[in-house]
């Protein structure tokens, strides 16, 4: 079993890691396309992320311990069989089957030929699944068949060159009858995906809510929270490969932050009718009551409101970062002004969690308390299907 369970664990590993950087274009994706956060294909997204994994380090691990795999091999290794159906005689080959005895048929179990080969059949059964899913009618079996059989030959390649040069001798066969096992394992899968997917909701009701959900005039509140991060996101990327390469100083980030909110929360929007780079993306635009780009008294409200938690955690880790001997006159007063401002950012912080869940309940019939503050309404952009 430990050897299932290494890549499997090593799986589980890469998939946190790709999940979580993932999550954001993952959301953006499924706003764009749906008009709505959809648990259930978020489900099927991330399941299918993790299978694929799975599936791959199944395949290739454990890696050997050494790139000069040549050495523990002879020299007249083979690495390659492209006889099919050998599988069949090695499962019968060392047991001790008797036909006239049907008893006797139960020694089959008893062979790790078989068991490699329904390992392999199993391996890309979920595949077929999956692809029933994304393809629905029965009538591409074909093209499951074809797929299948190309991941499978990906897999095969991928050993039979030693991960593409990086080992110096292949640690693993090249067997056509895993190809023959593992296209037929996705085909079957495919055939007998309506069973499984009989369990779970339709692609169909997901589509119909989607189309539901665009025909609204209120914009998501998750949608809205994506839009001003993915605006943060550029300030904090355009620093990182511009200032930040030259200085790692806190007040130089802190003062191009400051900028940045100026540029991106307030002056882009009255120039570009009420949008900003992540509201473009989320496909939606700031308004007035009336339904007018804000005045720039709104934005500024908007802006400062938005700018003001950052402010008080940013110097929070300011102060932070300024060390005092004891001794110092004013070593009492960082103390107090650190944890006055730390007990502020606390409540301040679980005060807008609260806020923001409770608008979330309200599904967009009510607004975050940066818009409120500013009379802004967010409205979806005309043509928008």
């Amino acid at each position: 079993m430990s050897v299932y369970i290494q890549p499997i664990m090593t799986a589980f590993i890469m998939f946190g890691v790709l999940g979580y950087l993932l999550v954001i274009p993952w959301l953006v994706y499924s706003y764009r396309k749906y008009g709505y956060f959809s648990i259930w294909a978020s489900i099927v997204v991330y399941s299918f992320i993790f299978y694929m994994l799975s599936a791959l380090f199944l395949v290739l691990l454990p890696l050997p311990s050494t790139r000069n795999t040549c050495a523990f091999q002879s020299p007249d290794t083979i690495y390659y069989s492209l006889k099919p159906f050998t599988f069949i005689g090695d499962i019968f080959k060392s047991s001790s089957i008797i036909w006239s005895q049907p008893r006797s048929y139960i020694q089959i179990f008893n062979q790790s030929a078989f068991w490699q080969a329904a390992f392999n059949f199993l391996l890309l059964l979920p595949f077929g699944v999956y692809l029933r899913y994304f393809f629905k009618e029965k009538q591409y079996w074909k093209k499951a068949l074809a797929l299948g059989f190309a991941l499978s030959l990906f897999y095969e390649i991928t050993q039979v060159t030693g991960i593409y040069g990086i080992y110096k001798c292949p640690y693993r066969l090249f067997d056509v009858d895993d190809l023959m096992l593992n296209s037929t394992g996705a085909l079957f899968g495919f055939l007998v995906a309506p069973v499984i997917l009989a369990l779970f909701p339709s692609k169909e009701k997901l589509l119909a809510k989607a189309e539901k959900m665009q025909k609204s005039p209120l914009v998501p509140p998750l949608s809205q929270l994506l839009a001003v991060l993915i605006d943060y996101i550029v300030i904090k990327l355009t620093f990182t490969f511009t200032v930040g390469l030259f200085t790692s100083s806190g007040f130089a980030e802190m003062i191009y932050t400051t900028v940045g909110f100026v540029v991106l929360y307030f002056v882009l929007p009255l120039l570009w009718g009420g949008k900003t780079i992540g509201t473009s993306i989320m496909r939606f635009k700031l308004a007035n009551l009336e339904g007018d780009i804000p005045s720039w008294q709104a934005m500024l409200k908007r802006t400062v409101a938005l700018y003001l938690p950052w402010l008080a955690s940013m110097s929070l880790n300011l102060l932070d970062h300024i060390k005092l001997e004891i001794e110092s006159h004013f070593y009492a007063i960082h103390v107090w002004v650190t944890v006055a401002i730390f007990t502020f950012a606390s409540i301040m912080w679980l005060t807008l969690c609260i806020h923001a869940v409770l608008v979330m309940l309200k599904k967009g019939k009510r607004t975050f308390y940066f818009d409120h503050a500013a009379d802004i309404v967010p409205r979806k952009n005309k043509g928008i299907s």
